[in-house]
């Protein structure tokens, strides 16, 4: 008997299960909400769910006691050793899914687990899609996100009514291909960010204003929505996450641990040396503030405060 696709998702039929309220959780799952759709959400620390709570949300004491609530169940947690147990752990969320559920895991995550995950939905007649984002806090509070999914295509299509509320949904292939996008995302990203640090730290020490040289150099050739997102807060020194910093050493780690597992993966030295600019943040205690923190790591390199 083949697995029943999913029933046509709708504010007022489909049930969504979330784990994962941090900072651009809690912000996505207020969207969902405000388009109309039942929410049941899970947390180690219940308090934190209680602004959800009064827009509407209920809450589970398990992930597994969600998904038995959900037809779809969203995660998206710190790290992968969390995803890994909240998924496949007894009292996770795919020993709770009925058949015909989805899980769709929008953290950062290896495309080798998300492979794993996928097999092993589709061995309990279940769906797994993995969907991780780019955008950063302000993309889920504007509910701009760009959403890079893998999975059975005709299962990504049925979901785009939900995500569409989260931002915009891209396609890229099977199980794991929204994990590898991620992963060449934060390769482009962690290069701009580096570029940016050091050529803000440049016109510093040539004399410049910093303000005044992103005012000039945006609209150039060296303009990106990295600039626009955190020029400024580099030049205030301000370093408020939106994006932890030792999640993006985690992301590009990911990258090299698919060049290790062999493949027809490139050489990136670029890549390499990013995460060892960001690795410094983390070493100097810095892996809980922003990634555009990276610039106080440059700053040390050139003996500034």
């Amino acid at each position: 008997m083949e697995t029943p696709y999913p029933k046509l998702i709708t504010p007022s039929t489909t049930r969504i299960g979330w784990i994962g309220i941090g900072i651009m959780g809690s912000a996505m799952v207020s969207h969902i909400l405000a388009a109309g759709y039942s929410v049941t959400v899970y947390a180690r620390d219940l308090r934190k769910s209680k602004d959800l709570q009064s827009k509407g949300a209920r809450t589970a004491n398990t992930p597994r006691e969600l998904a038995e609530m959900s037809d779809v169940v969203f995660t998206i947690v710190g790290n992968a050793n969390d995803f890994r147990s909240l998924l496949l752990g007894p009292d996770g969320v795919l020993p709770g899914l009925k058949p015909g559920g989805v899980t769709v895991d929008m953290t950062s995550s290896q495309p080798a687990l998300a492979r794993e995950i996928h097999a092993e939905a589709r061995r309990r007649d279940c769906w797994a899609v993995d969907a991780p984002v780019s955008g950063g806090d302000a993309g889920a509070r504007e509910g701009t996100l760009a959403i890079f999914a893998g999975g059975d295509s005709e299962i990504v299509e049925l979901l785009c009514p939900v995500m569409k509320n989260m931002g915009t949904v891209k396609y890229m292939g099977g199980a794991g291909s929204g994990q590898s996008c991620k992963i060449g995302n934060q390769i482009c990203a962690g290069s701009n960010l580096v570029g940016l640090a050091e050529g803000m730290v440049f016109a510093e020490k040539a004399g410049l204003d910093p303000k005044k040289w992103l005012d000039a150099v945006k609209d150039g050739a060296a303009g990106s929505a990295v600039m626009r997102l955190f020029g400024e807060m580099m030049a205030e020194r301000d370093y408020k996450a939106t994006g932890f910093a030792e999640y993006i050493v985690k992301d590009l780690g990911m990258a090299a641990d698919e060049e290790e597992g062999g493949g027809d993966v490139a050489a990136m030295p670029g890549t390499a040396l990013s995460k060892q600019l960001f690795s410094g943040m983390v070493a100097n205690g810095d892996g809980k503030l922003g990634i555009q923190g990276v610039v106080s790591v440059i700053r040390r390199l050139n003996g500034m405060s």
